[in-house]
């Protein structure tokens, strides 16, 4: 199974930036974000604490489901 950060980086670099490619983005600069995990608790708790915009966690939240949906 790849990694969460694995998959949001097929989002990034966006011509026209959306709320995904903008966490996307914001991701990859971020050295902290737990690059190597699938655990939806231990992203979700880094984001609550360190949300890079307003609408960051549900932006998550529906990727998350879309991750899911490719790795099952």
């Amino acid at each position: 199974m790849r990694s969460f950060y694995h998959y949001m980086m097929t989002h990034r670099g966006k011509k026209k930036a959306d709320d995904k490619s903008r966490l996307a983005d914001w991701v990859f600069f971020d050295h902290d974000f737990p690059k190597h995990s699938a655990d939806y608790d231990e992203i979700s708790r880094y984001l609550e604490w360190n949300s890079p915009f307003t609408n960051a966690l549900s932006t998550f939240d529906e990727l998350w489901e879309q991750y899911k949906l490719t790795e099952d």
